[in-house]
């Protein structure tokens, strides 16, 4: 019913930038607040960061100051720039939407497939 399809994610030295996208799909009637998570090898699923659709942010203990989120609630799309980027910030990038669908009783929560980020020089 909702598609979440990431981009941008990729092979970057430390010290440089990317940009993610993530953009919902489908039969959507309202979408809340988007966000991003990550999880790297061997450790849990964090926050990284979440915007609701009165553009209210939130950030991860580890990004603030070098993260920033935003989002185009005209294409249904998120974003996050990452700058300043290190070592640790290497995991997979998770999309998260909370989406109302046509003809649902509630909003639930998708996610997306996920965008691989590596930092490495």
């Amino acid at each position: 019913q909702v598609q979440l399809v990431e981009s941008g994610g990729g092979l970057v030295q430390p010290g440089g930038s990317l940009r993610l996208s993530c953009a919902a799909s489908g039969s959507i009637f309202r979408l809340y607040a988007m966000g991003w998570y990550r999880q790297a090898p061997g450790k849990q699923r964090e926050l990284v960061a979440t915007i609701t659709s009165l553009r209210i942010t939130e950030y991860g203990d580890s990004v603030k100051g070098r993260f920033t989120i935003s989002r185009d609630n005209a294409k249904n799309t998120v974003y996050l720039q990452m700058n300043s980027l290190k070592p640790e910030d290497t995991a997979v990038y998770y999309c998260k939407a909370d989406v109302w669908v046509q003809g649902g009783n509630y909003p639930q929560g998708y996610w997306g497939q996920g965008t691989q980020v590596t930092v490495s020089s």
